[in-house]
């Protein structure tokens, strides 16, 4: 086993959970270039990930109605309907993860964008959440990823050194951001892939 690496941080949303808004809108839309208009010009990435970032459901989507009102029941759904954009675990990662807790020879973490009021429904839907020692969720904490801050914070929080730690993400951003502050790091593809790349690091 690599002795160097002491700390594994996962990302969530893309790693160890499957999160699409299609999932939702998928059943709203009738005509999916409708559904695709949608998410590309009004209830964007952007517009979502500032409440990633620790803006309130609540002001975004009284925001964004304002701008499109033609939208408003679609846009109230992203709020109101925001579980069902969950498929699921994605069942390959999870079951590293449960290796790895079972080893029991390094530190689990999870540092997530996540709003910090639609993470409880992970919480609820998820129990593998609880084999990692400690999360740092970008709505809770005011500060996403790819910010260092982010990383910073993780850090100071659970007494993590980087140079002892390797990031998984699935966003190259995230992934470039980690390596700078000296993480070792695994852009997230798939479990298989993730897993050829933990048992060459010597960490399975």
């Amino acid at each position: 086993m690599n002795s160097e690496i002491k700390n594994i941080v996962f990302d969530l949303g893309g790693v160890l959970v499957d999160w699409n808004p299609r999932a939702l809108f998928a059943k709203v839309f009738a005509d999916p270039a409708d559904m695709e208009s949608f998410l590309s010009n009004v209830a964007t990435q952007d517009w979502n990930e500032k409440q990633d970032a620790g803006r309130p459901f609540a002001e975004a989507v009284r925001e964004l109605c304002a701008a499109h009102p033609q939208y408003a029941g679609h846009i109230r759904a992203f709020d109101e309907r925001w579980e069902e954009m969950i498929r699921g675990p994605i069942p390959g990662t999870v079951e590293i993860l449960t290796e790895l807790h079972a080893l029991s020879a390094r530190r689990l973490f999870a540092l997530s964008n996540w709003s910090a009021e639609k993470f409880p429904v992970a919480e609820k839907l998820f129990p593998f959440l609880k084999l990692f020692e400690g999360m740092v969720v970008s709505g809770r904490v005011g500060i996403k990823k790819p910010d260092p801050r982010i990383f910073i914070y993780l850090c100071d929080e659970y007494s993590i050194v980087p140079g002892e730690s390797v990031f998984i993400d699935d966003v190259l951003g995230n992934i470039e951001a980690a390596k700078r502050l000296g993480f070792a790091t695994v852009q997230f593809e798939s479990p298989e892939q993730l897993r050829r790349e933990l048992v060459s690091m010597g960490l399975l």
